[in-house]
């Protein structure tokens, strides 16, 4: 009973799932097609698939149409109102459907109450948005020089993203004329390009090729992409060395030296490498004597001699020379050297001091005989005649005796040694022969000396400068005398010439160290008492009988930075360098505040004084001229700036040691009536000051004028009684900073010229080496002056600036 219960239920079962089938198989028959390109915007519409459907419209909510797809980010849905199939995102054919040439996308949409599966297909059309690419931008090729015509060389294919006629159709090559492009179609795997060689390589003609490879897609119109290609053409030993001469011909002299070069030869090959590389040897036809006569360096070709040439054995020889490469198969090339000898005088002149006397005194006469000389020649006729000689430039000369090929060396004008100590006389001795052959022997001849010199010192007159304050004992100066004569003749002492005159009453202060010249002062000097003196210097060598010379000493104190600067403006009743300046709040920039005025009692830079600002509550506000010492506003006051300013002026001088002096400016901001107010005040104030200032100036002023006139009056004194023949120097100072004079000075003909003008700095010199007189110029005078030498008067132009 149970049996016959199941088989009617399990029919039921098999019609109900018959049912589902054809159902199922209606709906899935029943799908709709779209086609879109990619690329397309987000939002794009696809189809009505309700209404392709026939599905109403107003139940798609209700039903909860839907596309149902795994992907998290699906690239379609439908509208629950309309049924409308949207694209949600932009979609890359390339991306979705990599390299198939069809690209259709299956979607499957639902309904629910009752179940409906329907199956909609997108086909996504391709457009043309990728350009063709090689594997490599450029590509490197290495082709031998024996490769034949028609060698194929496959070349990796361009990939295009793309499809269908969008994928690369073609392949271009530059223009060569060795090399064209094959293109081999292989379906699915596109096309492959295919180099191949129509002309045969020559790496001598052109060592490297270069191409371009262009591929084309099928766009209208179409994209490319391009690869360099590099051909290296890669060398065979196909060329032989080459002789740079089609003869050799060489003249060699008999006797020539072992080592002597006979000729070179040079010969190429056009290969490269050890292809190339050229060695050179005798070939193999060349005799065993002749290889123990001469030799050839494999290099450089060079052909040497190696044995003893004879002329009286051979008088021509003719060797073959080979030139080969270093290939695998060598390839070599020969050619004749023909070397003709020419016959030479063997034997030279021999020569032979008989008599000598190493050394002679410079006080003898002409005609003392000095050596004997005889000379010989092996060689017989002409090669035999023997001429001796000696050059002219010597006080000796050859006297022939009566004795065949014998000489005497006698002195033939008087000697000085002084001028020359030492002479090498060579004596020539030269034969007829053709060529002539010749011997030399050198004579030192040394000329004792006699004291007949002086000693002369290396400046007259001297001229130094000291500057005060120099310490007691210590060596400030010295002074060089030179003696042309030799040892005890030459050795010199010093001594100050100390004759009681009153003008001498100075050098009691000085001593000298009688060996060396060097000169010590044994008190400080004072430049504000003693500016200038002179004295003399004894110079005695140790001769017999002693020679002595004497030289002035001129010598100039030079003023020391111990003066600091003075604050002649502002200064306060209690003396200080203080003071207090009001300024209308309304002034604009530029305005003057006031002017710091100092003085400084030393000269040159040591007296050149320089402004800068120490301190100031704001830097924005005021400035100060670093020369002048004015200050002045740097922009105008706002209601924000304070009403009082502190300004602390550093005022230095120029010395190596520089000397400072501070000033303290109150400036304040007051309105402009109280200011107008308070400069009625003050003006009477400052006139009394301003009077005061005037006066410390011009007593300043005074002295630098006194002072330089007194040293142009003495350059001028100085250069009347001296020798006009001067030197000129230009003296430049490398560490200049500011506006003090420096000087030019320069020499026509019997004149000399000096040029004082702007930037001198301290120290500058004019110095006379004729007579040794140097002028100092310490000064800041900003003018110019031309002084002429003195050959019967002097005189002296100024020329402002």
């Amino acid at each position: 009973m149970k049996q016959r219960r199941c088989k009617p239920r399990r029919a039921r079962g098999y019609f109900t799932g018959c049912v589902a089938a054809v159902l199922l198989w209606s709906v899935a028959s029943a799908q709709l097609r779209y086609s879109i390109s990619e690329e397309v915007n987000e939002g794009t519409v696809v189809g009505n698939i309700a209404k392709d459907l026939g599905l109403d419209k107003s139940t798609l909510k209700e039903r909860k149409y839907r596309i149902v797809s795994s992907n998290a980010d699906p690239l379609f849905h439908v509208n629950h109102n309309d049924g409308i199939l949207y694209v949600s995102r932009k979609i890359d054919r390339e991306e979705v459907c990599e390299r198939s040439s069809t690209c259709l996308l299956n979607l499957k949409t639902v309904l629910e109450n009752p179940l409906e599966v329907h199956y909609v297909a997108v086909e996504v059309l391709d457009i043309n948005d990728h350009s063709p690419s090689f594997p490599e931008k450029e590509k490197t090729l290495e082709i031998s020089e024996s490769v034949l015509p028609g060698v194929r060389i496959p070349l990796k294919a361009s990939r295009d993203p793309d499809g269908g006629p969008f994928s690369v159709q073609q392949y271009k090559l530059s223009t060569n004329e060795h090399f064209r492009l094959e293109v081999k179609d292989k379906g699915e795997d596109g096309k492959i390009p295919i180099l191949i060689v129509q002309k045969g390589l020559d790496r001598e003609a052109a060592a490297s090729h270069t191409l371009v490879l262009t591929a084309l897609d099928g766009g209208k119109p179409p994209k490319s992409g391009e690869m360099n290609i590099l051909v290296n053409v890669l060398d065979i030993n196909d060329n032989a060395p080459v002789f740079s001469q089609d003869v050799y011909s060489v003249i060699l002299h008999e006797n020539a030296p072992v080592g002597a070069t006979v000729i070179q030869v040079n010969a190429t090959d056009v290969d490269e490498g050890p292809n190339g590389d050229v060695v050179f040897s005798f070939s193999n036809s060349v005799s065993h004597r002749l290889l123990k006569l001469f030799d050839i360096n494999s290099l450089t070709g060079e052909v040497t001699v190696k044995g003893l040439i004879d002329y009286e054995e051979k008088d021509k020889y003719e060797i073959e020379i080979q030139a080969s490469d270093k290939g695998l198969a060598p390839l070599a090339t020969q050619k004749s050297v023909i070397i003709k000898i020419v016959d030479a005088n063997d034997n030279a002149p021999e020569i032979e001091v008989t008599s000598f006397s190493s050394s002679i005194p410079e006080d003898s006469r002409p005609g003392t005989t000095v050596a004997l000389i005889s000379v010989n020649d092996l060689d017989s006729g002409l090669n035999g005649k023997v001429i001796c000689s000696i050059g002219e430039d010597v006080p000796f000369a050859l006297s022939p005796s009566l004795q065949d090929k014998m000489y005497s060396l006698v002195t033939k004008s008087p000697l000085d040694r002084e001028k020359k100590s030492q002479y090498f006389i060579t004596v020539v001795a030269r034969d007829a022969g053709q060529p002539s052959l010749s011997s030399e022997k050198t004579i030192n001849v040394v000329v004792s000396d006699v004291n007949d010199n002086s000693p002369e010192f290396s400046l007259s007159p001297y001229t130094f400068y000291v500057t005060e304050g120099n310490h007691p004992g210590a060596s400030v100066f010295s002074v060089k005398a030179f003696d042309a004569d030799d040892d005890g003749n030459a050795h010199i002492s010093y001594n100050i010439l100390r004759d009681g005159n009153e003008d001498n009453k100075l050098t009691t202060f000085l001593n000298i160290n009688s060996e060396n010249g060097d000169i010590l002062a044994l008190k400080s000097f004072d430049f504000e008492t003693l500016k200038t003196f002179q004295f003399q210097v004894v110079a005695s060598d140790s001769g017999t009988p002693s020679l002595s010379s004497n030289v002035t000493v001129n010598v100039f104190i030079l003023d020391q930075n111990d003066n600091a600067p003075v604050i002649l403006y502002p200064v306060s009743s209690n003396g200080s360098a203080e003071g207090v300046e009001e300024i209308p709040r309304n002034v604009n920039a530029g305005h003057l505040v006031t002017k710091i005025r100092a003085y400084d009692a030393d000269i040159g830079y040591n007296g050149w004084l320089l402004f800068s600002l120490q301190e100031v509550t704001d830097h924005s506000l005021f400035g100060l001229d670093r020369y002048t010492g004015q200050i002045r506003t740097l922009r105008s006051f706002t209601e924000t700036d304070e009403a009082e300013h502190r300004l602390v002026i550093l005022v230095k001088d120029n010395g190596n040691v520089s000397l400072s002096a501070t000033a303290t400016v109150i400036v304040k901001v007051v309105e402009p009536k109280e200011a107008f107010a308070a400069s009625d005040v003050k003006s009477s104030a400052k006139a009394d000051e301003d009077n005061n200032v005037t006066f410390y100036l011009m007593i300043t002023l005074g002295s630098v004028s006194v002072l330089f006139l007194i040293s142009i009056i003495v350059l001028v004194a100085m250069q009347c009684s001296k020798s006009t023949d001067y030197t000129s120097k230009y003296l430049q100072e490398t560490n200049y900073d500011g506006t003090l004079c420096h000087s030019i000075q320069y020499r026509s003909g019997d004149k000399r010229y000096m040029l004082v003008g702007p930037r001198m700095s301290i120290g500058s010199t004019i110095l006379d080496e004729g007579n040794g007189f140097v002028c100092p110029f310490d000064t800041a005078e900003l003018s110019c002056w031309f002084i002429s030498g003195c050959t019967g008067g002097s005189h002296t132009d100024q020329i402002s600036n």
